[in-house]
């Protein structure tokens, strides 16, 4: 218990001994990891967005024009037996003209000179969630498309494809600028560890002198990069919330894509705890990497 508080007290005061390198290093990690942090945030929010377009999907299905009205039932039939369909909605053509001159009325005369209602009899089906992938739904899509009496399937799978793409982009350049600002983020702990070192050389020695271990030297500075790496992380945490809330409120103000901002969401208690986490073992990282070099130095 003796060691442990000597070790952390150490820590401490390495800390404050230097004191404004160790504000830059908080403050520098903490801008790297908050940039880290909007593409994450980004791709957070999309991966969501793309699941709610996945859990809202319907697919029509058209049936031909010709079909009988028990042919009719033999398709509902079929459709309801596949375990993939949730729920079915039968639309008559009678239904379908309606809608249409419901949600367009300035266009409804120009079925009025047809003569006979050319919208066709559907159903609207909704996939259980273990088929909502755009692939499972695709696959779905081709195989009701040959059931007899099937005119056309039709989806949005279109904007899903797109979506989906635009969130493997998202990902992609996360990973690769999270790499790269990680790696800077040990870069700087490491040179802020090494300052305390070389400041503190002769102490080191004479712990070595008197029969200290390396472990029992290197502790202190390790503690040291952890804490300050954690401090970055939770800070470009706090960076991150003031911009998100800056970020709705500005769309509340001006009023562009009502709505959008309930959507959107912060990370949960538990992401955040994780990428304190990260924090930690980057400084943890780039003091192991500044003693390990002192020592060879030293040697």
């Amino acid at each position: 218990m003796r060691t442990l508080s000597y070790l952390l007290r150490e820590s401490w005061v390495n800390m404050r001994t230097n004191r404004t390198t160790t504000m830059v290093a908080i403050l520098t990690t903490a801008f790297t990891l908050a940039c880290v942090g909007i593409f994450l945030l980004l791709y957070v929010n999309l991966r969501a967005a793309a699941g709610w377009l996945q859990d809202d999907i319907k697919i029509m299905v058209y049936l031909d024009d010709r079909l009988a009205s028990d042919s009719v039932v033999e398709v509902e039939q079929n459709l309801r037996g596949d375990r993939a369909v949730t729920s079915l909605l039968f639309i008559s053509k009678e239904q379908a003209l309606g809608e249409f001159k419901a949600q367009f009325p300035s266009e409804s005369h120009l079925l009025d000179g047809l003569g006979q209602n050319p919208l066709p009899a559907s159903f609207v089906v909704a996939l259980s969630p273990s088929f909502r992938s755009p692939d499972a739904v695709k696959r779905w899509a081709e195989r009701v498309r040959q059931v007899a009496g099937v005119s056309k399937v039709d989806y949005n799978q279109d904007w899903i494809d797109a979506l989906a793409m635009v969130i493997r982009s998202i990902e992609l350049v996360a990973i690769g600028i999270g790499v790269i600002l990680s790696a800077a983020a040990v870069t700087i702990i490491a040179n802020t560890i090494r300052l305390t070192l070389f400041a503190r050389r002769d102490e080191i020695a004479i712990l070595r002198l008197i029969g200290a271990t390396t472990s029992f030297i290197r502790i202190p500075y390790l503690l040291e990069g952890a804490v300050l790496g954690a401090l970055g992380s939770a800070l470009s945490l706090v960076m991150l919330k003031f911009m998100y809330e800056l970020f709705r409120q500005q769309m509340r103000t001006t009023g562009r894509f009502a709505g959008l901002d309930n959507l959107m969401s912060f990370f949960p208690p538990s992401v955040c705890l994780a990428l304190i986490a990260v924090g930690m073992g980057l400084g943890f990282a780039g003091s192991f990497v500044s003693i390990r070099r002192f020592g060879e130095a030293k040697a």
